[in-house]
């Protein structure tokens, strides 16, 4: 069974930080591209960052450059996303995606708020 398992989500003030990960089973993990999403109340989900299966090449959203990092860990199977600077509109629910050729797997989420 093929499995997404969002942590770390929670409430954090403006400027601070947060780490989340994602921890896949049921799939070869190395083999799928990895991604970030989000989706805010009212809004379109939104590719957050993307880490390649081979060579580990990121791309990230204008909105986040500079302030989020994604890593995987392919011993462990996991993918990360390490989230600096964070701002109220940051908040969303941050959702984790495999993706290869016409596969695509999806987690159920984890809600990060950016409050004061």
């Amino acid at each position: 069974e093929v499995q997404l398992v969002e942590s770390g989500g929670g409430l954090v003030q403006p400027g601070g930080s947060l780490r989340l990960s994602c921890a896949a089973s049921g799939f070869t993990f190395s083999s799928y591209t990895m991604s970030w999403y989000r989706q805010a109340p009212g809004k379109e989900r939104e590719l957050v960052a993307t880490i390649s299966r081979a060579t580990s090449s990121t791309n990230y959203a204008d909105s986040v450059k500079g302030r989020f990092t994604i890593s995987r860990d392919n011993a462990k199977n996991t993918v990360s996303l390490q989230m600096n600077s964070l701002k109220p509109e940051d908040t969303a629910v941050y959702l984790c995606n495999a993706q290869r050729l016409y596969y695509s797997y999806w987690g159920q989420g984890t809600q990060v708020t950016v409050s004061s």
